[in-house]
């Protein structure tokens, strides 16, 4: 929702950013466990972020940054820090006015940097959290300290569909709008998240029962792509209420050509591929959430619905190997961490190799490339990374130096964009068409430079290293020797967008069209 409204404004003209706000404590999502916050979003600045900044990248193809993510955790820590530094003059401290302070300085730190005409802030959780409240707060502040005009809420909210009934219900609207009001804030807006149609009696009959005008009832139903929603809010007027609301004159209607033509790509494929997603959070679809979305814009691109078929690793074995891998046009090996399911991805690996179907490994899925290769061409039957064997005779991948005095966790991985450099003539030269490009990247352990050379006698190409550190970036084997076959350290999906699709998932999914089609 936020998203689809950044990406209205946008389109007329405006410079607009959105910035998440989250109650949990954690001070980044970054040492959370995917099953319990889906995919952690890595900036350009290598911040550790919220997954839903990656569905503003997405729609407004503009970098976030450390300041686009605020946790509570963050919060209370500044507020701390500020206390024992003494800048509180011996004052008690308290969540009313220091907390919420410091929750009103960030709400407010983008739109003082000059470059936003508009500046939206989601707030996450639900009306009532117990861990909401000093945000909630916060917001009623700000809505009596900023002039008329200059700050407006926006209240997301649930109208049930009982199927049983037929009948859509909204007293769960009309009961989070009165715990809102308790709060002290008055929404100037209500979008109602809807599986159906609301008719216009209901829209009245919210507009009456919570206090706002008929005109700013708006429905956001379901849709075939998230990607549509933009357009369905636009035919609602959406955007024109809160440029009213806003105080803002002569904006022009926006301009979505680009954002129709990819929905018209996106909607009529001419073709259509089966990929494999081998990873070992695969229960929860937002674990890999922006792989998933970098698959829909690549597909976009070449007109062609990619097929996602989660596999997970974990289950994986030499006895269903081929039953779960039968028929895949292209097999993708996922991020991760520790040792949970990581043969499953060697014999992923393995079997792409050996089969001739175009391979793409990240993160850890170039590592486990790099260990199946160590393995079964070089012969090192006990090759492994050191994250899961210590002990290994042959650690082919290694804990980084500056990661070995390490003790804490949270923010001290490798994090951020980094330039790498391409060999010419390789695969990743013609994807990229660049000599430098920069990646984000988020991991502790590395291709060992110790086993460089044998890897390359052996014919795995080394064709991306870091210019600073020589940091082997990315590997891949000739196409003479496989049609396309390529790991990367870096994390290729954070950078894709609708407008602007990461390149190699683009020629990933051509692989595995020209693999379907030679069948």
């Amino acid at each position: 929702m936020a998203a689809s409204l950044a990406r209205l404004l946008q389109s007329r003209g405006l410079s607009v950013t959105i910035q998440k706000f989250d109650p949990y404590i954690n001070v980044d999502p970054g040492t959370l466990n995917p099953y319990e916050h889906g995919e952690c979003y890595v900036t350009n600045d290598g911040a550790e972020t919220d997954l839903d900044l990656g569905h503003y990248e997405r729609f407004l193809n503009v970098p976030t940054s450390q300041a686009n993510n605020v946790t509570t955790g963050r919060i209370y820590k500044t507020v701390i820090d500020n206390e024992r530094e003494g800048l509180y003059l011996g004052k008690t401290v308290q969540i009313i006015p220091h907390i919420t302070d410091e929750i009103k300085r960030r709400m407010t730190l983008l739109g003082k940097s000059g470059k936003f005409d508009i500046v939206i802030t989601e707030i996450g959780g639900t009306v009532g959290d117990m861990e909401s409240t000093p945000f909630l707060e916060a917001v009623r502040q700000l809505q009596w300290e900023m002039p008329d005009g200059d700050c407006i809420v926006l209240h997301l909210t649930l109208v049930p569909f009982l199927h049983a009934a037929q009948e859509l219900k909204t007293k769960p609207t009309q009961h989070s709008v009165k715990m809102l009001q308790q709060e002290g804030i008055k929404p100037d807006i209500i979008v109602c998240r809807t599986e159906v149609p609301i008719p216009d009696a209901m829209k009245r009959k919210i507009a009456l029962f919570c206090n706002v005008k008929a005109d700013s009832v708006f429905e956001n139903q379901d849709a075939k792509s998230i990607y549509e929603v933009p357009l369905l809010l636009h035919m609602q007027g959406l955007d024109d209420i809160v440029l009213k609301k806003l105080k803002f004159r002569n904006i022009p209607q926006p301009d979505l050509t680009d954002w129709q033509n990819f929905l018209n790509k996106l909607f009529s494929p001419k073709s259509e591929v089966d990929v494999a997603l081998v990873g070992k959070y695969v229960e929860l679809q937002d674990a890999y959430k922006s792989i998933q979305e970098a698959f829909v814009h690549a597909g976009a691109v070449n007109l062609c619905k990619v097929h996602v078929h989660t596999v997970h690793s974990e289950y994986l074995d030499a006895s269903n190997l081929k039953e779960k891998l039968k028929g895949m046009d292209g097999i993708l090996v996922a991020p991760g961490f520790g040792g949970r399911g990581i043969e499953g991805k060697i014999l992923a690996v393995k079997y792409a190799r050996e089969n001739k179907i175009p391979f793409f490994g990240i993160c850890l899925g170039m590592q486990m490339a790099v260990i199946e290769y160590a393995r079964d061409v070089l012969k090192l039957k006990d090759a492994c990374s050191t994250e899961v064997r210590p002990q290994t005779k042959n650690p082919v991948i290694d804990l980084m130096e500056e990661q070995k005095t390490l003790t804490t966790k949270g923010g001290t991985m490798r994090l951020g964009a980094y330039d790498c450099r391409l060999k010419e003539g390789t695969l990743a030269y013609k994807i990229y068409g660049s000599k430098m490009i920069a990646e984000r990247h988020r991991h502790r352990y590395e291709f060992n430079e110790q086993y460089a050379d044998m890897m390359e006698k052996a014919g795995l190409v080394l064709s991306g290293r870091n210019p600073q550190t020589g940091l082997v970036e990315i590997v891949e084997l000739p196409q003479k020797v496989h049609p396309f076959f390529i790991g990367v350290q870096f994390h290729p999906e954070l950078s894709s967008t609708v407008l602007k699709p990461q390149p190699i998932f683009v020629n990933f999914v051509k692989a595995a069209m020209k693999h379907r089609s030679g069948k």
